[in-house]
């Protein structure tokens, strides 16, 4: 997803505890996947202390269109009241089932430090505190963009982001990033990580074919809703597509 605008700066009193999940599947355990992407739902709902969550799909994030998919990876973005309750999680047997099925895993613990929009008609982050924006230099980040598009403007956003992909995919301190989406079509973002707020922020701001998308956006109303989110990478572990020791 593309077209990252100004977060909004107000606050509240409670700091959000943040995680991202990534599963590598290999072959039959690419159907046990697509089942439990159906059955986990259920599951989820019932689990103590997660505020919002979403399973999601994976592609490359070049056109978001449906040949970008990878079914061998699939996600999951988690909202906690506390990282207790994130841990106790780690332990139950979706998390751990999830672990059997894969042959890769990776995750980190994310802390959100500014945020703008809806998810799903929710705001994943409401009542929550933002975290200091004094970051060190060296402060890995993370950033979520996701965006429900009007079908009427499909066409016109699938043109426009393959410049943006290729200027990302040459952006100096991108250190992974990766397309995902609860469907195929029409429900588009990205995860990806920095190695610092400075690169992301160039990136956002001053790469002109992320501007004119922005100047678009604005002008031809692509999105019905969409979310910007901006976190500091707490603690990751695992390996999964290079990401070791991130």
């Amino acid at each position: 997803m593309v077209g990252e605008v100004a977060p909004d700066l107000s606050t509240s009193p409670v700091s959000p505890v943040c995680s991202i999940h990534f599963h590598r599947v290999d072959g039959w355990g690419v159907a046990r996947a697509l089942f439990h992407m159906g059955a986990d739902r259920f599951a989820l709902r019932s689990v103590p202390g997660l505020r919002f969550w979403k399973l999601l799909g994976t592609g490359s994030g070049e056109t978001f269109g449906v040949r970008d998919a990878d079914l061998t990876r699939w996600g999951l973005f988690c909202v906690w009241d506390s990282d207790a309750d994130r841990g106790r999680f780690e332990a139950s047997a979706v998390a751990a089932r999830w672990r059997r099925l894969s042959s890769a895993t990776w995750s980190a613990v994310l802390a959100p430090t500014s945020w703008k929009g809806s998810w799903a008609g929710v705001e994943p982050f409401a009542g929550f505190a933002r975290t200091d924006p004094g970051l060190a230099p060296d402060t890995i980040v993370a950033a979520i963009t996701r965006a429900r598009i009007r079908p009427r403007q499909w066409r016109a956003f699938w043109r426009a982001v393959p410049a943006v992909a290729a200027s990302m995919r040459d952006t100096p301190g991108l250190l992974f990033r990766v397309g995902v989406g609860e469907a195929p079509l029409g429900l588009q973002g990205t995860f990806s990580l920095w190695e610092s707020n400075e690169r992301i922020t160039t990136f956002a701001y001053k790469t002109r074919a992320h501007q004119d998308v922005i100047r678009r956006t604005h002008e031809t109303n692509w999105y019905a809703e969409e979310l910007f989110a901006r976190f500091v990478v707490v603690s990751t572990s695992g390996t999964l597509d290079g990401l070791d020791g991130v």
